[in-house]
Formats: structure tokens, sequence, C-alpha cells
């Protein structure tokens, strides 16, 4: 595995490895570097490495160590990043400070819209659907982006917000990246507002000149409500008379002129934009404050699991399979990757099954040829689509239950993932089956990749690997395209801890004014804990070294108390009793987690002394006021256990070491670090019986 360590690049994980630290053996985390460099970095520093993930799964350059590439890259990166986020909270800045429409709450009829919903909204689809009323009563102009696997509801989201505005007499307009969506989308729309006096249109290849003349003229005299489309719905020609509404449907999957163009109707005008592709949990929380999220993740409640199997090549299965499919009335995809041989595999399955009808697609045919297959599919013509992975990634045809995959072992993780969630979008059981040459003729590695997949069948699993790949892109197409290139260099989880770094400086300092309702950063400091006792999990009581990694890493970067019980929990269920040096351990952790709030920066415990590092002397605010209260404090409290020292720019305090026991020490360290962090306002809680920690 490559990693990411923060000050010195990408390297290559070797294990852990005990070593000495001071007095006391610890393990430690190696890590290769290029021309035989290594880094070894212990507990207290495993926050500042990140696991290598990229774009492209691309195999990255080691770093050199001191060669000052790795600090150019990462400044190079950082400033891009800070240029990207300060573009979208500009965007934000302007918006709030934009009058928009203000539009009517719901009517009577909007009530009977969203009850004649044929599901029961999901919970994360009726928050999604009030967070977009509650943006468009509002004076501002919304800009929501909805994110939300296909078919988990996000078009009804659409129609609920596009009914809203029609009945203020405002017209609204939908773009959509493909004709065949475009199509979907109107019957959709069509369906859902039959009942009411609302006219929907679609504007695309699929209309001849004529007619789109004839959208045209009545969008202008404002005798059309909705307009469904393509970027055709963004040129010169068209021209709505009262626009109040723009629904955006992946809005990545547009040109940059179009995206420019969408940029100058985007201010004044309310926005929604919806897309499939994952936006990583992480990322939410620090864009929160310039772009308004809502996330979908649950599936409709009446959704089963997919069945999925691998097995390899056989005539007569496949024709069992499409046979089951058509007797239940249901039609078939049926993917191949390569474009060459497709039509020879088309001839070969209509010679073992003769009654389906067959359709062809790849991304070697004109555009308008390719709609036409996919549309004849959509319109039931064919039974049978085979086409290579094109199958459009926005399409839901809920008829589809049944997908076969030619030579899965060729696909990626993440491709196999999302193929499969083309079908099972209705309430009847879907099949995924995965076909390859033979278990033994593939790579170790495809095989992992089948037998994940196979094991991850619940909708919307979580499916971690395949997510990373999908969040990665996700990630670029928030900030723009051109992004995707420093996730490569830096790695996706530095990238995302650049952006959040970026967006903070961005909302507390140059756009203050407009984030005043902000919280107030949590004051703390990261600080390190040294100690002449050992501390650590032994090999004997937890045998498998990514388990001890992961541990380490969670301790040592808890964001709150319970998260440590947590913890100790889980070793407790997992690996039974804690031994001595892990119960010291997880103490540890806490005092950390206590020092870090009582912004001290360092905590070395020596066999005779105690010593407490402060912050340094440039942080003039610390010593204007902090250090006068502390000060103050360890007079009227700890007069004669704890001395001031200073060295140089670096002041101290010292505590004698007078203890007989590490648990003693760590005791009454965090019982002291506690009472300077409730000082100085952090209401963190304090352990009430300090002594209970230790067990």
């Amino acid at each position: 595995d490559y990693v990411v360590h923060e000050d010195y690049g990408i390297g290559q994980y070797a294990g852990l490895q005990t070593i000495k630290i001071g007095d006391s053996d610890q393990e430690s985390m190696k890590i290769l570097y290029a021309e035989g460099g290594v880094v070894y970095v212990n507990l207290n520093y495993l926050a500042l490495v990140k696991r290598y993930s990229s774009n492209e799964n691309l195999k990255p350059t080691l770093a050199t160590l001191g060669s000052g590439e790795w600090l150019s890259t990462k400044a190079k990166a950082k400033k891009k990043i800070k240029e990207a986020a300060r573009e979208l909270i500009e965007l934000y800045a302007k918006r709030k400070s934009t009058e928009g429409y203000k539009f009517s709450p719901d009517t009577i009829w909007q009530r009977e819209l969203e009850a004649s919903f044929f599901y029961e909204d999901t919970p994360d689809q009726a928050k999604a659907s009030e967070d977009v009323k509650i943006d468009m009563e509002a004076k501002n102009p919304m800009d929501r982006l909805v994110c939300g696997d296909v078919g988990f509801g996000k078009t009804e989201i659409a129609v609920r917000a596009a009914f809203k505005a029609v009945q203020d007499g405002k017209q609204v307009g939908v773009l959509v990246p493909t004709t065949i969506l475009a199509e979907q989308h109107y019957n959709t729309f069509k369906d859902r507002l039959t009942q009411f006096p609302v006219r929907v249109a679609a504007l695309s290849r699929f209309q001849t000149k004529k007619e789109q003349k004839e959208i045209i003229k009545l969008l202008e005299v404002g005798q059309l409500d909705v307009l469904i489309g393509t970027h055709r719905l963004i040129s010169k020609d068209v021209k709505f008379k009262d626009l109040g509404l723009l629904i955006i449907d992946e809005e990545h999957r547009f040109g940059v002129a179009a995206k420019e163009k969408l940029r100058q109707v985007k201010v004044n005008v309310d926005t929604l934009t919806l897309t499939a592709t994952p936006i990583p949990r992480t990322l939410n929380l620090s864009l929160l404050g310039a772009r308004d999220l809502s996330i979908i993740a649950t599936p409709p409640p009446n959704r089963q699991p997919i069945f999925t199997n691998v097995s390899t090549f056989d005539a007569l299965k496949i024709r069992e399979w499409i046979m089951n499919e058509l007797k239940r009335n249901g039609q078939v995809y049926l993917v191949h990757d390569r474009v060459q041989s497709i039509d020879k595999l088309a001839d070969y399955i209509k010679r073992y099954v003769p009654e389906a009808k067959i359709g062809v697609a790849h991304g070697q045919m004109k555009p308008s040829q390719l709609e036409e297959v996919i549309h004849g599919f959509l319109n039931r013509k064919f039974d049978v689509l085979l086409s290579t992975k094109i199958i459009e990634s926005g399409i839901d045809i809920p008829n589809v239950n049944t997908i076969i995959i030619n030579r899965a072992d060729r696909f990626g993780l993440a491709e196999l993932h999302q193929l499969r969630g083309r079908v099972g979008r209705s309430d009847r059981q879907a099949y995924a089956h995965f076909i390859v040459p033979s278990l033994s003729g593939i790579t170790k590695k495809a095989l992992r990749r089948l037998q994940a997949i196979e094991e991850y069948t619940e909708i919307g699993s979580g499916f971690n690997v395949a997510m990373r790949d999908l969040e990665i892109r996700g990630a670029g197409n928030l900030l723009g395209t051109e992004q995707t290139g420093f996730i490569n260099d830096v790695g996706f989880d530095l990238y995302v801890k650049l952006i959040n770094e970026a967006v903070d400086e961005l909302k507390y300092q140059d756009f203050k004014e407009v984030f005043k309702s902000l919280p107030k950063i949590e004051e703390r400091t990261d600080p390190t804990i040294d100690t002449f006792f050992e501390i650590g999990i032994p090999v004997t009581y937890m045998p498998e070294q990514m388990d001890r990694l992961n541990f380490y890493t969670a301790l040592y970067s808890v964001k709150s108390l319970s998260e440590i019980e947590e913890l100790k929990e889980e070793m407790l269920d997992r690996f039974g009793v804690l031994p001595e040096v892990v119960k010291r351990l997880v103490l540890t952790a806490t005092l950390k987690f206590y020092s870090s709030f009582a912004l001290f920066e360092r905590v070395a415990i020596q066999r005779k002394n105690i010593f407490i590092i402060l912050p340094r002397g440039e942080k003039e605010d610390y010593y204007k006021v902090r250090f006068v209260e502390l000060m103050r404090f360890i007079m009227d409290h700890y007069k004669d256990k704890v001395k001031f020292n200073q060295q140089k720019e670096v002041m101290k305090l010292v505590i004698e070491n007078r203890f007989e026991k590490a648990e003693d020490i760590l005791s009454y360290l965090i019982t002291f670090c506690g009472r300077v962090s409730k000082l100085f306002g952090n209401e963190v809680k304090l352990i009430a019986d300090v002594e209970e920690a230790a067990q």
C-alpha cells in the first residue's frame, strides 16, 4: 500500500516495527521512500499519515527525502485548491447578498401532489424535499445540490419543486446531459403533473425543427410552464418569459462553455442540482458553508438486494437467464467490454436465444444511432440490450431486472458496482450474473474484486472500495474537473484535508462577514505525548497488524471522550480483557485528548520529571490572555507541585515525578489538563473518576 505523510510525501507502507523511543519500546509505522529513504512514524504522528488513493488507481512516484520537491507539490496543490474554493465561496456570498424571488408557502395542491406519490418518502427524501422548499421560500436565491443513487427519488424532489414554482406563475427549466434522459424526465414530469393545469414540453433532437420552433415560441410568451432539454435549453434562441427555477441533472457532465452560461443564469434564479455521483462524507462538512447539500442515502423501502453470482461462460446458462427474465415480461442488459467482437457475440446469442429481440449499442456509433437503439430499448422494441459499458449511468429502466456481464474480470470494482446498480430498480427480484473465462485463468486481483462484489449485495451497502473511486470523482466534480490532477499528486485523503483547511481559512478570514453566524473554531493543539514506560498493543493480544494500526490511529485522533470509550469497548468485545500496556495506551490517548484542549504542545513523562511544553512565543494571543489565566490558576491550586521554567523561546511547566505507577502519573495529568481545559472555556466533560478510565 502507498501512504502519504504530510511532511515527507508519498511513500510505501512497510508494516509496523517495534523501535526504541527514549527509554521504552514502541510500535511505529515504517515507510519506505525513493533512493532507500526510510521514515519511522511513532504513535504521536500517525495522524499525519493518510492512505494514498488516486483517481485512476495510478502507481505513484515515491518522494525523495530532503529534496524539497514534496513541499512545493503540496504548496502548489493548496494554492489551486484555495482558488477553486474561493470561487465557490464567492458565488455563495454573492447569492446571499442577492435578493431573489420568494416563493409562497405550500398550497393545498402542493400537498395533494405530494400525497399522490406512489411510494412512501424515505426519511432522507422527505428531508431533502423540505430543505428545497425552505430554500425556495427564502429571500435569497437557492443553490442546493441533491445527491443520491439512481432510483432513490431525486426526480420526485425536482417535480415537487417545479410544481411549487409553477403555482407562483414562474417557469421552470430542466437541464439534462443526454437526449434519452430528457425523454425520461419528460415522461416522469408529465405523468406526475397530469392532474394539474401544468404545461410540460421537451426540447431535444427527438423533436422536428418545426416542433422545436413551436415550443420556443410558446415558452417566450409564457404559455409553457416546464421545459426539459439538453444543452439546447441554454442556446441563444431559447428565451423564458419568467424563469423562476432551474433544475440541473448531473452538472459535471456539461462542457465548460455550458457551465459558464449556467453560472450567469444561476446568480439570481433558484437552482436545484441533482447528481448520482456520491460526494465524500468528509467533504459535506467543509462545503456545507459554500454549497447547500442534501444527501439521500436510504433506498426506497420495497427494494430487494440483487442476487449476484460469478460463473464461467456457458451458452445454455445464458439462454436460461434471458428466458427467465422474458417469461416475467422483463428485459435484459448484456454487457461486453470489446467493441470489435460485440457483433459476433450478438450473432451467437441470437443463435441460442432466437426468441429474444436484440439491440446492440456501443460508444463508436454515431450519437443519433446510439440514441435510437436506447430509445428503442426504452420503448420495449428490444428484449436484450447488448452494449459496452456505456449503459447510461442516469438511465432508469425499472423493467430491466437481469444484467449479464461478460468478462467481468476486466472491469474495475466501481464499474461492476455501478453496472449492477442498473438493475433492481423496482420491487422485483433482480439478478446480476458475472461471467469469467475460468476462475483459474484470471488474475488474483480480479478474483478479489469479484469476491467483494459477490459479498456486498445490499443496496447502498456502503461498498467502501468501490465508493472510493466514485467519491474521488465526486470530489473532482464538486470543485471542477481540473482538480483531479491534484488529487493524484497528493492523494485523496490529504486533498480533502487541504480543502477543509482552505474553506475554513476563507470562511473565518476573507469572508467572515458572510459567515458571521458560524460557530467559533474550536481552540485545540495537536500535542505529542512521550512516556518512559511502555504503551502499545501486544501481538499476542491482537495478532493482525492492520487491526493494531487501525486502533492506534483511531485512539490518537479521537474527537470526543465517548469515542475512547467505544474503542475500549470494541477491544474488550473482540479481543478480551485489556492487558496493562493497552490500558496505559488508552490513558495516554485520553491525556492527549485533554492536553489538546488545555492548549499544550507536548507532554514528556520522564523518570524524574514531567515536562509540559506551552505554545511558542510567536503565539502572542496566547501569552496576552491564556498564559495569565494559567499562571493565576497554578498559583491558586498547584503552587508547590507545578513550576514554570523558561529556556530561550520555550516556556514549560515542570512537575516532579513522585508517582509509583504509570497509571497514577497519567490519572494525575489527565485531571490537571482537564481542569486547565475548563479554565480556558473548553467545555470538555471531565472524567468524574479518572481511576475508572484506567480500568
